[in-house]
């Protein structure tokens, strides 16, 4: 009966998911993940003879640590302090989630309504009792906001303080209901 192999393709994708989270997504090359799992290259090549392969199911893995972490929030408010907050914790991550040139000639508009990002768009429908059109319009802003923070954050080129981030959301989505209220009274007195 043949040896079963120690590396195993999802050693692998997880070996990548913390080298990445630890050093970068620039650092990940086939043989550093060799050197981070403690094997020759030859397993990693046999498995992803293709590192865009490697590197895609590792982007998920990413994705899906990232959205259960922002999730995690409940609210809106709770989600996009958690956003900012995961470029606090996680810079490297953050970076190689989106700041690796995976979105290219996308709009916000585009992100906003990718899969990834359903779950932020259903909580913002929901909370806010808007249909998905208008919680697009009421998310684009405070994803920009969001986001800002959070690539600022993750390259030091912003100190992280909780509280004055979070008293800019609560102001900025306060500003965005009054607008959106001021907007139905008008389209009710025509």
């Amino acid at each position: 009966m043949p040896k079963k192999p120690s590396t195993t393709k999802e050693s692998m994708i997880e070996g990548a998911f913390q080298l990445i989270r630890e050093n970068g997504h620039e650092f990940l090359t086939v043989r550093n993940l060799a050197a981070f799992l403690g094997c020759s290259t030859q397993p990693i090549m046999y498995q992803f003879p293709n590192m865009d392969i490697l590197k895609d199911l590792t982007y998920q893995k990413a994705d899906t640590y990232h959205s259960d972490y922002i999730l995690a929030g409940g609210n809106l408010l709770e989600i996009g302090r958690r956003y900012v907050q995961f470029a606090e914790e996680e810079p490297y991550l953050f970076k190689f989630l989106f700041q690796s040139g995976r979105f290219l000639g996308l709009s916000l508009e585009d992100l906003i309504r990718a899969p990834e990002t359903a779950g932020v768009l259903a909580a913002v429908s929901t909370e806010e009792n808007l249909t998905e059109e208008e919680a697009v319009s009421f998310f684009e802003p405070l994803a920009a906001l969001v986001h800002g923070y959070a690539s600022l954050i993750a390259n030091n080129a912003m100190k992280y303080d909780p509280e004055a981030i979070q008293t800019t959301l609560i102001r900025v989505a306060e500003g965005l209901e009054r607008g959106s209220n001021q907007n139905d009274e008008t389209v009710s007195k025509k």
